[in-house]
């Protein structure tokens, strides 16, 4: 199956370091080779990079690794295909627009008898059952709030909507609209929180390492959301079966 990671920040931070060693993933210490795919949120905007090949050989998953983009919330996946052939449309994440802001997701898993019909503007362009998913639930949400909802609002919403598509089949994925990163898990899924005092962390797909100290103020926060641990020499917490979290200004949150 395919693999997910985000990051969500209180302050504006490059990924570089964790793409650098997720990527890996992408054939050379995994085989996930079906496309990937990153989308960073800028204020209102995203910018949005997928490509149909590995990320171990696109150019320009290449300049990910060496241009370090800043943003407070971004999401990546790199796909093995389960449904759909491989093709840019069938690369994740996905983009839709809901109350006026943008909303990035990507899902690691297979839904085979997940197709419920779909009655708003909301319709997939490929043809995985993540895109159908991601489609379904932006149409649930808009249905159960007449207004933008709060976080807490959308954190009970998705958690509900999330146990209706579980039971269909592996449904990790993670969700943003640019204020929160949402991330929910059936099988693997990982977070770590760094904060002050920072300190060294290693890569385990890539001989790498960062002293996180040297590039970080004491108010600094960054939580990490990923399917297998990045690092070998950081504490990551697993989530439960059937676990949705929210993550605000680099935290977890108790919703």
């Amino acid at each position: 199956m395919c693999q997910l990671l985000g990051m969500n920040a209180n302050k504006p931070t490059d990924l570089t370091f964790s793409f650098t060693g997720f990527s890996q993933r992408a054939g050379k210490t995994g085989d996930h080779v079906d496309g990937w795919g990153m989308a960073f949120f800028e204020d209102h905007g995203v910018r949005h990079f997928v490509d149909y090949q590995s990320a171990i050989i696109s150019p320009i998953a290449d300049v990910i690794r060496r241009y370090p983009i800043k943003s407070t919330n971004v999401i990546a996946h790199i796909r093995k295909a389960t449904q759909g052939k491989v093709s840019l449309p069938n690369c994740h994440p996905f983009v839709r627009e809901l109350w006026g802001n943008y909303w990035v997701f990507a899902h690691n898993g297979d839904l085979k008898t997940f197709r419920p019909r779909l009655h708003s503007h909301f319709h997939p362009v490929g043809t995985t059952d993540s895109e159908h998913a991601f489609c379904w639930l932006m149409q649930e949400l808009h249905k159960s709030h007449a207004g933008v909802p709060s976080i807490q609002e959308l954190t009970l919403t998705l958690r509900e909507l999330a146990a209706e598509i579980s039971p269909h089949g592996t449904f990790n994925f993670l969700l943003s609209n640019g204020e929160a990163l949402w991330a929910h898990a059936t099988t693997h899924l990982c977070y770590l929180e760094r904060a002050w005092p920072f300190s060294k962390a290693s890569l385990s797909d890539e001989d790498l390492s960062i002293d996180f100290a040297e590039r970080n103020q004491p108010g600094d926060r960054t939580a990490i959301v990923v399917t297998a641990p990045l690092t070998h020499n950081e504490q990551w917490t697993h989530f439960q079966s059937g676990e949705l979290k929210v993550f605000v200004d680099g935290a977890h949150c108790d919703y």
